[in-house]
Formats: structure tokens, sequence, C-alpha cells
């Protein structure tokens, strides 16, 4: 009887244990997460992407740990970059790293992004003037009213300095010279006889070897050298038209919404990291590749004369507040800056 007992016993456990791992099968199988996964384009060509964001997108995706995976597509890679906006509202791809300016964003803040002329003198205003000056709240604003994409981050790059064929020494060398840049960068450089020409991003360097360009007015020295214009072109001249470029990170907005705190936030820190990186990486290069790099002849304009273009700038700067209330309320914020910075002294300007 002890033994039928048993072996009664041992099969009612037997079949409960069987049973209860039928009913937790489904369950154990449904724990299980996809992988969330992000398509982000860059502005950038190969060589620098190598700097402005792979080593975030790759730290990125080693903390996230499968959770999420971001996959980098260099410039012009899945879309143009003049059509990066209008795809990421669609879904086509899930993040951007760019410029509104360049990527054709419909807000009147656009403008202001990439090289606005003389908006900056150091890659640390770009920073400065939008986590205590206002801007962030502007730009948030600005995104708000436009569905399908979130504006994330802004962030400085390198200044904006003519890389040419043939030497500049004048505003009058300006004249004629058919030269790859950004658009609003463009637009005011047409006032000194430049002329703005697009082109995608990989085939500048053949443009510049062919003549199709004159030069470059796409980003400082430390670029030039990077991707390889310092091979293709013979003169940089140190004037500048912007100490730093402004560019964003952005997102669709339904992705961006689906995330995780925890994600978000982990993204959110890629990119300060991003920003920091860039801040030393431009100051280093900008010093080091004028002074060691070897390739390019320095020339400069002289600061009496090169006044001409900087007080241009300041009645295109009025010309663009006409546009909007909020593009006026930029002007005046900038216009404050500029005066704090100057009654402030060295070594915030001289």
């Amino acid at each position: 009887m002890k033994r039928r007992e048993f072996i009664k016993k041992a099969g009612a456990a037997g079949i409960a244990a069987t049973a209860g791992a039928v009913v937790n099968a489904p369950f154990v199988h449904a724990s299980k997460k996809t992988t969330i996964r992000w398509r982000l384009q860059t502005y950038a060509g190969p060589a620098l992407a190598e700097h402005v964001i792979k080593p975030q997108i790759e730290a990125f995706n080693k903390i996230a740990d499968n959770e999420m995976v971001i996959e980098l597509y260099n410039a012009d890679q899945l879309v143009p970059t003049g059509e990066l906006f209008r795809a990421m509202q669609r879904g086509t791809i899930d993040a951007v790293q760019s410029d509104d300016d360049s990527i054709a964003a419909p807000v009147d803040v656009a403008v202001f992004a990439a090289y606005f002329p003389f908006a900056s003198r150091y890659a640390l205003d770009v920073p400065t003037l939008f986590n205590h000056y206002g801007l962030k709240e502007i730009w948030e604003e600005a995104y708000s009213e436009v569905k399908g994409v979130t504006w994330l981050s802004a962030g400085a790059w390198d200044p904006c300095n003519f890389a040419t064929k043939e030497p500049i020494n004048s505003v009058a060398d300006l004249k004629g010279k058919r030269v790859f840049t950004f658009p609003t960068g463009g637009r005011f450089l047409q006032r000194f006889g430049v002329v703005p020409v697009t082109l995608p991003w990989e085939d500048v360097e053949v443009a510049l070897q062919t003549g199709e360009l004159d030069g470059i007015a796409w980003s400082g020295i430390t670029e030039d050298y990077t991707v390889g214009w310092a091979n293709v072109t013979n003169y940089y001249l140190t004037n500048n038209i912007s100490g730093a470029w402004a560019g964003s990170y952005f997102a669709n907005s339904d992705k961006w919404d689906a995330l995780p705190d925890r994600l978000k936030t982990l993204f959110r820190m890629s990119m300060d990291s991003s920003h920091y990186y860039r801040l030393h990486w431009y100051w280093w290069g900008e010093a080091h590749y004028r002074t060691k790099g070897g390739k390019l002849k320095l020339t400069s304009i002289p600061e009496s004369e090169w006044k001409i273009v900087e007080d241009e700038a300041i009645k295109f700067w009025d010309e663009i507040a006409t546009q909007s209330p909020r593009s006026a309320k930029v002007v005046s914020i900038l216009k404050d800056y500029v005066e704090t910075m100057k009654l402030a002294g060295p070594p915030y300007r001289s």
C-alpha cells in the first residue's frame, strides 16, 4: 500500500510539473523583448563621422545592451540631406544629426542653424546661447508646431572659413568664387559676389579637382584635413564668417515617444558626450592644422577691411528679424549676447 501511494503521489507531482511547464512556457516566450532598432543619418561623410558621431553611437549601442540598436548612416547614404526632414516625418528614417538649415526644416528658426553669419565667435558660444540665453526653449517651441519631428539637442562644431584654389587676400577676391557652402551662409556671402553651389557632400572633392568649384566655405581647417579637402585646395583664409557651426539632433516623434525613459536618458547623455568631444577635438584641430598641417597656405584679410563683412552681417540679422516675431526674438538675443561678451572683455571678446 505504501508503495502504491508513493507511485500515485509521484505521478500526480509529475503531471502537475508537466502542466506547470506547459502553462508557463508561453509566458517565458512572451517575456523576451524585441530589440528596438533605429536608423540615424548624419550630415557627415565617413571620415568626418568617425569623429562627430560614430563614437557616440557605438557607446550607446554597447550600454543599451541589445535593448536598442542604432544603425548609423553617413551623408546622403539613405536620403539626400535636403530631404532628411520629410523622410524623418514619414518614418523612413528615425533620427538625424544635422543642422536645421540643410535638412530644410519648416520652422522659422532654421535660418539660425549651421553658419548664421557672426552669430558666434567661439564654439562655447553655441551651448551658452542654447542653455543660458533661451534658445533651447525657442527651438522646442518652434518644433512643437511641426508634426512628426522632435528636436532634441543642439551643439557646436567648427568655424566657417574659406579653403580655396586661389588665394583670398581681400574682400574683393571673393567675387565670382564658386563655393560649396550652407544655404543661409551662401545667401549672405552672395552680397560679396560669392556664387553658392549645392552638391552632394561626396562630390565636393571631385568638383574641386575638375574646377567646378573654386573653394569651400563649409568648415574649419580640421575638417579640411580630415576629409581630404586640403589635398585639393591650396589656401586657407583665417577670417571666418562664424565661429562655430550650430548643429542638432532630431527624431521621429512617434519613435522618440515610444522609448522608455531610461533609453531617452541614455540617448541624451550620449548626445552630451558627443557635444563635449567635438568641443575639444575642433579646438585642438584648428590650431594644430594651422601650425602643423603643412598643406594649406594661410592668408588673411586685414581686420579693418573684414569689418565690412561683419557690419553687413548685422544688416542681414535685421532683415531676418522681420520674418517672424520668433526670428526677431532670436536676433534680439544674439545682439544682447554679443554686447555682453564685449562688455565682459577678454577672454570673451577683445
